[in-house]
């Protein structure tokens, strides 16, 4: 699957979809929320962008 077909899932999904697939995909890679550390050059954009976008659901943090 490319990035258009990725991009186009992804928005098509409901917004707690896309907060159990990014949480998923977190626990996958061995991500905790909060993990984030400010001003850290991540290798992995992927990772870096999976623990922005959990930043922006507050309500996942409260989850845990």
């Amino acid at each position: 699957m490319n990035k258009e077909e990725r991009t186009k899932k992804f928005k098509s999904l409901s917004s707690m979809q896309r907060q159990e697939l990014i949480l998923k995909k977190m626990k996958d890679r061995g991500i905790e929320m909060g993990s984030g550390i400010p001003n850290k050059k991540y290798d992995s954009k992927e990772v870096y962008e999976l623990i922005h976008i959990t930043n922006c659901f507050p309500e996942l943090r409260e989850k845990n």
